[in-house]
């Protein structure tokens, strides 16, 4: 059995981990995951200061993690959706973004901007996301990321 919960801050370094785990399966080369180390890193802070919700499993190890923040208005930013590779299509990117999704509307959220990697495009145009652009990446210079929206209500 899977529980999502909130994340507790001492768990910031574990879930960081977490990250680049799930960013090397997709194949990214040791340069890239040391230029996208800092964006992934998930500090006490930002558990403390935004929602940040792990997904854990039956034996406590933490499996998967998301966060959100509020970017313009009602508008959020959703981002470090993760999954641990050893749990990789067991549906627990679909349940963690809807349980944040879930959260983020409680707080009078009304959309979530995502800045898709393009491995996690398929992803969330299967959960109803659609592409509205292009933004430049906040760890590699010059790289594009597909800019989408998912509607909350």
């Amino acid at each position: 059995m899977v529980r999502i919960r909130p994340a507790r801050t001492e768990e910031g370094p574990e879930l960081s981990a977490l990250c680049l785990r799930s960013k090397a399966h997709w194949g990214y080369d040791a340069a890239f995951l040391e230029l996208a180390r800092e964006p992934l890193t998930i500090t006490a802070e930002m558990i403390a200061d935004h929602p940040v919700l792990v997904a854990e499993g039956p034996n406590g190890n933490l499996l998967g993690t998301v966060s959100a923040m509020p970017h313009e208005g009602s508008v959020w930013l959703l981002s470090l959706l993760f999954i641990d590779p050893v749990a990789i299509g067991m549906g627990l990117g679909r349940s963690l973004f809807h349980a944040m999704a879930d959260l983020v509307r409680q707080k009078g959220g009304a959309r979530f901007e995502i800045h898709s990697d393009p491995y996690a495009l398929p992803f969330y145009e299967y959960l109803g996301a659609v592409v509205i652009g292009e933004v430049g990446s906040n760890a590699i210079p010059g790289r594009k990321l597909p800019l989408m929206s998912y509607a909350l209500i």
